[in-house]
């Protein structure tokens, strides 16, 4: 049994259920020293909110080539981009960042470096959040279609940005690993008749790899699969029922009959088909389907749940935890490097395509 070794995770959360706890400890202790380290536990605690949000935000180690590049109107349709060095037509892995499409930005992409020495480009996007969506229903619709959108542009640009049009790969963590998936399972939504000719591009990617990713946005699979779910509310316009007592999740659950379409068409285990790529997840602690979480929002039983529709479909795929049997590709840059540089499933590779790899 090999086991997979930590990527970089969830750091706020991590920090502050180490405080909580050392502080739950100190009522056991003389309170002379109880006030000590309380109090020391709540210095350090703005320390780690502030340091890992900068971490969050400071710019990748490795200077874009473009910037803000506008792909629509809104200040959030931009997207940053960075050019391997290549006479050839590189591989792209296009980056979609988490924080509940309530949060967040491009800024968060990882393994900038390594996908350029592997000669890879790499495009990170903004998009608008759920928050923007003031007239648009549901909600999710603006950061999947924006995903969607940012996606057909940077294809667009393949000459002029020396991109392999065929090898785009999604990537993301949490929400942006969602819209990744979403992206990966669903139609392709190129207009070829369109007089746009952004709009006359792919939506198809290569592949798609994640970082503890939701993979059903669907509250009655949720909760059979986590059953202390609270998440996905809020992708559909739901605020919970005061009136009812009703949290978000509640009330999502009570009212999911009436918004089957649009779980139809936004959630990615309904997307899934054979004709879909290989996808690659990742989560940072192991599944224990069926029971409740510590972290539901980014459960492994996510992925355990999406792996028999993978399974029925036929698709390739790998499940990556502590734990996990059998890793080829202990991180998502592993697994996206080979990807996007190795032949395609059943070709050979030619002397000049591994000359290129190395």
């Amino acid at each position: 049994m090999s086991h997979c070794p930590c990527e970089q995770a969830s750091g706020i959360y991590d920090a502050i259920m180490r405080i909580k706890r050392l502080i739950r400890k100190t009522s056991r202790l003389p309170r002379r020293f109880a006030r000590v380290l309380a109090a020391g536990a709540a210095l350090s605690a703005p320390f780690v909110l502030v340091t890992s949000a900068l971490s969050a935000t400071t710019p990748p180690p490795v200077a874009q080539t473009l910037t803000n590049v506008a792909y629509g109107p809104h200040p959030r349709q931009v997207l940053d981009f960075w050019k391997a060095k290549s006479d050839r037509p590189t591989p792209l892995v296009f980056y979609i960042h988490g924080g509940g499409w309530r949060g967040g930005n491009k800024g968060t992409v990882t393994d900038v470096e390594r996908y350029l020495e592997a000669g890879i480009s790499v495009a990170s996007i903004n998009y608008r959040l759920v928050t923007d969506a003031a007239n648009v229903k549901p909600p999710v619709k603006c950061p999947l279609e924006d995903a969607a959108r940012a996606l057909q542009f940077v294809r667009s640009m393949a000459g002029p940005w020396n991109l392999d049009k065929k090898r785009i790969a999604a990537s993301g963590g949490s929400a942006g690993a969602c819209s990744s998936l979403w992206l990966a399972f669903h139609n392709d939504m190129a207009d070829p008749s369109s007089a746009d000719p952004v709009s006359r591009e792919s939506t198809r990617v290569w592949c798609a790899a994640v970082r503890v990713a939701q993979t059903t946005l669907d509250p009655k699979q949720m909760r059979e699969w986590i059953p202390n779910s609270i998440y996905g509310g809020h992708a559909f316009g739901f605020t919970g029922n005061k009136e009812k007592n009703q949290t978000q999740f509640e009330e999502f659950f009570e009212k999911r009959e009436q918004i089957l379409p649009w779980l139809a068409e936004y959630s990615p285990y309904n997307l899934v088909s054979p004709d879909d790529p290989p996808v690659y997840l990742w989560y940072r602690r192991p599944p224990t389907f069926g029971t409740p979480e510590k972290d539901p929002t980014h459960s492994a039983n996510f992925g355990v749940g999406l792996s028999g529709a993978l399974r029925k479909a036929g698709l390739k795929y790998e499940l990556v935890y502590p734990g996990a049997r059998d890793v080829r590709h202990p991180t998502v840059a592993d697994y996206l490097i080979e990807r996007l540089k190795g032949p395609a499933d059943g070709e050979k590779m030619s002397v000049t395509e591994r000359a290129d790899k190395r």
